[in-house]
């Protein structure tokens, strides 16, 4: 029937990680849902995710994680150094790894399966989100729909119509992050790094490779500087530990983005298209994946008819986004502004995690997901 009107609970618009991660949680639940992306060519970003334990048992519950082509590295230990203190903090966890290293485009290709497997997915096909609302009918390839809940992960680019958008929440930012990928001769020992040089933040992280012999890295920088210099430092502060490296061809460079958005009464953010936080925590994906947990818990607990459930999503979410960002922005200030005062700040905070044991549990499994800043 040419008029026919297809009922639906949730419009998810955007399929990236977070958009079809969100439609297999929500249909899994017996939501019927609809996930529309603008494309449907394979991904090409070579990058990894950083999956604490939390998000970890979200892709085991959701059936990829056993799927996932290359076996996920382990992160057992994390150490901290910085060019201010003397001794590193170090983090490990004796029950479970702290977290583990995936590619993202494998991720993507077996959740994108998985949706394409179940018909939630529509792929090419560009619906312009500022024209539509909840309960409107809306057109997508020639058949009618009327949708519950709309829910937005389109990530860092989405922007509003500017005549119905007010200013968000945003930090200005002049930082660039460049991902690579080295070998190295001595075995990683499943240890991520984070070092804080004067000119930003390096971090090292285990990468999928049968050997132990392959990492990753992110270092972020507000300073122009070449990949040369970026390998120079990389060879200056892991040849004790690595051995002798060898970088693959290419460093990606990425412009890093610090903001909120705010309440949109219509829709439902959901990772970066809520929020983007500075890389120097390794959280912003894991917290993508606690949005969908938050959003499935709430629609356990209220009607889909219920506009609480929007109010009360982007207030717990908004809350713990805030948090991160400030705690990341704040952290990036201290080292970019180094005087007395700043230093005796980091130096108090290091000696605080090293000396106060329950401080320093804390710290471990908010890292992991297991413990929440928001209820």
């Amino acid at each position: 029937m040419k008029n026919k009107i297809h009922n639906y609970d949730f419009l998810i618009i955007g399929a990236g990680l977070i958009g079809s991660l969100t439609a297999l949680a929500l249909n899994k639940k017996k939501f019927k849902v609809l996930a529309v992306d603008k494309e449907s060519k394979k991904l090409q970003d070579k990058r990894t995710l950083a999956v604490n334990a939390n998000s970890k048992d979200f892709l085991v519950q959701l059936g990829i994680w056993n799927k996932l082509k290359s076996k996920p590295q382990s992160i057992n230990k994390i150490i901290i150094k910085d060019y201010i203190n003397s001794s590193p903090l170090i983090f490990e966890n004796i029950n479970e790894p702290m977290g583990n290293v995936v590619f993202n485009r494998e991720v993507l290709h077996e959740a994108k399966k998985l949706c394409l497997k179940n018909k939630i997915l529509i792929n090419n096909y560009n619906l312009d989100f500022n024209n539509i609302s909840k309960n409107n009918i809306i057109t997508i390839k020639e058949q009618s729909y009327r949708f519950k809940k709309i829910i937005l992960c389109i990530g860092k680019g989405l922007k509003f119509d500017p005549k119905n958008d007010n200013k968000n929440r945003t930090l200005k930012n002049n930082q660039f992050s460049h991902v690579g990928f080295f070998d190295h001769s001595r075995i990683h020992r499943n240890i991520a790094y984070e070092i804080f040089t004067k000119n930003g933040p390096l971090a090292v992280l285990p990468s999928p490779n049968k050997n132990n012999l392959t990492s990753t890295f992110i270092y972020s920088s507000k300073k122009e500087i070449k990949n040369q210099e970026i390998r120079s430092l990389i060879r200056k502060n892991f040849l004790v530990s690595h051995g002798k490296i060898n970088f693959s061809d290419n460093i990606y460079r990425y412009p890093i983005s610090v903001k909120i958005n705010k309440n949109k009464s219509n829709f439902i953010l959901l990772g970066d298209a809520l929020r983007s936080i500075h890389p120097v925590a390794g959280q912003g994906w894991n917290l993508g994946i606690k949005d969908i947990q938050t959003i499935c818990s709430l629609c356990d607990q209220f009607s889909l008819d219920n506009n609480l459930i929007n109010e009360i999503y982007f207030a717990r979410r908004f809350m713990e986004s805030a948090l991160y960002l400030s705690f990341t922005s704040s952290l990036n200030f201290l080292y970019e502004n180094i005087n007395p005062i700043t230093k005796n700040i980091i130096k108090i905070g290091y000696q605080g995690l090293n000396n106060l044991k329950i401080a320093k549990n804390v710290f471990i499994k908010q890292a992991m997901g297991r413990f929440n800043l928001i209820d």
